[in-house]
C-alpha cells in the first residue's frame, strides 16, 4: 500500500504543486497541527466562514474550472441571509457599494431580506430596476442603468449583483461587462430556469429588433449563488418551464440523471430540498464541465442547445407571446427527437422515454396546429447559429448522448415536416 501510494504521488506531484495554494508538511506535522495551520489560513483570506456556512447548511459547491476566470457556485437552502458572508472575499471594505439590479416583482419580494443582509456587512446598495418583461433587454435599458452607474459613482471594484431571472441576468451582465470596461458580476438567479441554464457560463447579452441576443458577449461572473428557498415564491408554470432545460441535461450527457428524474420527479416538482438541490446541482455540474472544455461555443458547448433551435423559432412564430421560454425547449426537443428517429440516429422508445417525462412536468410537446414544419424551417434560417446556409440541429443518438448535425435547409425540409407530424 505504502508503494501505491508512492506512486500515485509521483505521478500527481506536478499538479498539486501547480494548484496547491498551501502546503503543509504532514510527516513533520500531527493531524490537529495540521488542521489548524489550515485554518489559520482559511482565516486569513477570510473563506473560513464559507466552509463553516456551507458545512452547517449543507450547501453544495460546484466549481467552474477556468483558469483565471474560475468561479464557485454555492446551492442551498438560505443563501440571501448569508448573502455578506458570501460577498466579503469580493468586496471586503467597509461601506463598499454594491450594484444591486432587479426588477420590481423580485425586489418586493427579497428587498428587505438583502438590505438587512448587506447591511451586516455594512454594504450601500445602488438599486437598479428594471422593468419586469423581455423587453427590458435592450440597449436602452442598459443605458439607463450605465447613466446611474455614472450618477451614482459606481466604480471598476464595485461588484453588479443581478437578482432575477434570465431577463435580468443577462442584461446586468451585460452592463458588467461594458461599463467602466469590467466590472465584478455576480449572479443571484431566483428562477429554475436561470439557476441551472443562463446564470452559468458567462453568456451575456441585449436583444435587437431583429432577433434575440444578437448584442452581447461571454463575460464570466465571479461567484453565483442559487438559493433553493426563492423557488417557493415562483410561479408555478415558470418552474415547470424550467424543468426543460432540467431534463435537457440528462438527454445530452447524463442518462443516469435522466433515470433519476423519472423515478424522482414529483419530489422536485413538490420543490422537497434534497431533491431540488440534486436536480439542480447536477444540471450545473454538467453545464459546468460543457463550458469548462469550450468556453466560448466553439465546438462542443453547442450541445447545450438541444431542443433551442424548434424552441427560438416557436417564440419567434409565436411573438414570444405563447411560450416561456423552457415551453418552447421542450416542444423543441420532442421534435428534435422524432427528427433523430426519422434520421436513424434514435431509437423510437427512447423518443417516447423523452415525451413521457416531458409530459409528467407538465411541459408540452407537440407543436401548435397553426405552425407547420416549413414555417419553422422558414424561422430557423434567421437563427445566428446559422452557418454559411446550414442549419445545425442537436440530436440524441441515446439518452445520455447526442450528436450535432448541420445541413442546408432543403436538406432537413422533408424530415422536419415528417417529424412535425408525429
Amino acid at each position: 500500500m505504502q508503494e501505491q501510494i508512492k506512486k500515485l504521488f509521483a505521478a500527481r506531484k506536478e499538479i498539486y504543486e501547480n494548484l496547491a495554494e498551501l502546503r503543509i508538511d504532514t510527516g513533520q506535522n500531527t493531524p490537529e497541527k495540521a488542521v489548524k495551520l489550515i485554518i489559520a489560513y482559511l482565516q486569513g483570506k477570510g473563506e473560513l466562514q464559507y466552509f463553516y456556512n456551507n458545512r452547517l447548511n449543507q450547501i453544495e459547491d460546484v466549481l467552474v474550472d477556468l483558469g483565471n476566470n474560475s468561479y464557485h457556485i454555492y446551492i442551498g437552502p438560505g443563501i440571501l441571509k448569508q448573502l455578506a458572508n458570501y460577498l466579503q472575499k469580493m468586496a471586503p471594505d467597509a461601506g463598499q457599494k454594491i450594484f444591486l439590479i432587479t426588477n420590481p416583482t423580485v425586489k418586493n419580494l427579497y428587498g428587505r431580506e438583502i438590505t438587512a443582509a448587506l447591511l451586516t456587512g455594512s454594504y450601500r446598495i445602488i438599486w437598479g430596476e428594471i422593468p419586469d418583461r423581455e423587453e427590458a433587454k435592450s440597449l436602452n435599458e442598459a443605458a439607463r442603468l450605465y447613466d446611474l452607474a455614472f450618477a451614482r459613482g459606481v466604480e471598476r471594484r464595485t461588484p453588479v449583483v443581478a437578482l432575477g431571472g434570465g431577463v435580468v441576468g443577462d442584461l446586468a451582465g451585460f452592463v458588467a461587462a461594458t461599463y467602466l470596461r469590467g466590472l465584478p458580476l455576480i449572479q443571484i438567479p431566483t428562477t429554475l430556469l436561470a439557476q441551472v441554464d443562463s446564470s452559468i457560463g458567462g453568456k451575456v447579452a441585449v436583444n435587437h429588433p431583429g432577433g434575440k441576443n444578437i448584442i452581447g458577449s461571454f463575460y464570466q461572473p465571479k461567484l453565483v449563488l442559487i438559493d433553493i428557498s426563492v423557488l417557493n415564491t415562483l410561479d408555478r408554470r415558470e418552474l415547470v418551464a424550467g424543468l426543460a432545460e432540467v431534463i435537457k441535461y440528462g438527454v445530452i450527457a447524463d442518462a443516469e440523471f435522466f433515470s433519476w428524474l423519472e423515478e424522482n420527479l414529483p419530489k422536485v416538482l413538490a420543490l422537497e430540498p434534497q431533491a431540488l438541490i440534486h436536480a439542480i446541482s447536477t444540471s450545473c455540474r454538467i453545464k459546468a464541465g460543457v463550458v469548462q472544455k469550450d468556453e466560448r461555443e466553439e465546438g462542443l458547448r453547442a450541445i447545450l442547445n438541444f431542443g433551442h433551435t424548434i424552441g427560438h423559432a416557436l417564440e419567434a412564430l409565436t411573438k414570444y407571446q405563447a411560450y416561456r421560454h423552457g415551453e418552447a425547449v421542450a416542444v423543441g426537443m420532442a421534435t428534435a427527437a422524432n427528427l433523430a428517429v426519422h434520421t436513424g440516429l434514435l431509437a423510437a422508445g427512447e423518443a417516447e422515454r423523452l415525451k413521457k417525462l416531458l409530459g409528467q412536468a407538465g411541459l408540452p410537446t407537440d407543436l401548435p396546429p397553426s405552425i407547420s414544419g416549413e414555417d419553422l424551417i422558414r424561422a430557423m434560417q434567421r437563427d445566428k447559429k446559422v452557418q454559411l446556409g446550414e442549419i445545425a440541429f442537436v440530436l440524441p443518438v441515446k439518452i445520455g448522448q447526442v450528436e450535432i448535425k448541420r445541413r442546408p435547409s432543403a436538406k432537413w425540409r422533408e424530415l422536419i415536416k415528417k417529424a412535425c407530424r408525429i
